[in-house]
């Protein structure tokens, strides 16, 4: 059996057989976004980690270093931000070729410092190794997040709404131009900034936190109808979404036409957005997306519900038909 052939998701389960007893200290472990461990003290320790490999996720020639370093710690405080909480330090491994250009690899840290330095993060280590051939980038980011705010995939409750930071579909459309240079559209450059250089929601990540009102929170990295499936496995539910209620960035209806693509398909599949998906009880989803959209300014949709693990998952097209949600997004193998 290969590796390819077992699977990404199952092969995280398999390898989490093996070494997923935990210690005392260790409050949510292999499964989520982030580890968070309880070691004293007001506020919890989160730990996730995150690589960026070239030919996989960049091809050198289509994204700058300095936009690159950007990406890689934005990814991981992704992470942090879909536990509700800030991230604080970092280590970097970088696996290089001997030929590359040493100027490359300084402008790929000048714009990891530019990632990181509004964020508080401070890099205090790290490792060099060399490759055999290509880029490989490796960085473990911690955090914290203050004592009763944790949150995490699992806590989704049948009657839940749910809730998506910003908009969809934006990095799969930036994607999808950056290997159709010739094509030119007016949102493109915000689009291509979308796929190469996501920003993390760590502010209104701890706004929902701070709220006490959502239940479960998650990023959107593998797609929206990939990333809800997680939740709902860990939460044990079903789910409804709305796909008229999908917020689109500009430009993907555009993109979505000229690659012969629904829309929706782009917001629920394309992956890479790295907007937050919470539950929240639906007196308080409302005012959920209010505070969002108040403190941290960015508009909250309402794109769903909860249901119970019996219901199934299902979309609930603009035409007002019912489809299975097959839960399709990136992976791995």
């Amino acid at each position: 059996m290969w590796v390819e052939d077992v699977g990404e998701f199952p092969l995280i389960a398999r390898l989490a057989a093996i070494v997923g007893r935990a210690r005392p200290d260790v409050l949510v472990g292999i499964g989520d976004d982030a580890a968070a461990l309880d070691l004293g003290g007001d506020a919890l320790v989160l730990l996730t980690v995150d690589s960026q490999v070239e030919g996989i996720h960049f091809v050198r020639h289509r994204i700058g270093p300095r936009l690159l370093g950007r990406r890689l710690l934005a990814v991981n405080a992704s992470d942090i931000a879909a536990m509700g909480g800030e991230p604080t330090h970092a280590l970097v491994s970088l696996v290089l070729p001997p030929g590359l250009e040493l100027e490359w690899i300084e402008e790929l840290y000048e714009g990891l410092r530019a990632e990181a330095d509004p964020l508080g993060v401070s890099v205090v280590g790290g490792n060099v190794a060399r490759s055999g051939d290509g880029v490989v980038l490796d960085l473990t980011l911690a955090g914290r997040v203050p004592r009763g705010e944790l949150l995490t995939r699992a806590g989704a409750r049948p009657g839940d709404r749910l809730l998506v930071t910003g908009t969809l579909g934006g990095a799969a459309a930036g994607l999808w131009l950056s290997g159709h240079p010739g094509i030119r559209i007016p949102e493109g450059e915000a689009l291509l900034a979308r796929h190469l250089a996501p920003t993390p929601r760590v502010r209104e990540g701890r706004v929902i936190a701070t709220s006490r009102l959502a239940r479960a929170l998650i990023d959107l990295s593998d797609g929206l109808g990939g990333d809800v499936v997680h939740l709902c496995d860990r939460s044990g539910v079903g789910v409804r979404v709305y796909v008229e209620n999908l917020p689109l960035a500009p430009g993907v209806a555009h993109v979505a036409e000229l690659s012969g693509r629904a829309p929706w398909e782009l917001a629920l599949y394309g992956g890479e957005d790295f907007e937050l998906l919470c539950t929240a009880p639906p007196p308080a989803a409302e005012a959920l997306a209010e505070r969002v959209s108040a403190e941290a300014g960015t508009p909250a949709s309402v794109v769903g519900e909860v249901l119970p693990a019996a219901a199934g998952r299902w979309l609930l097209l603009p035409d007002g038909r019912e489809v299975p949600l097959t839960g399709k997004g990136f992976t791995h193998f």
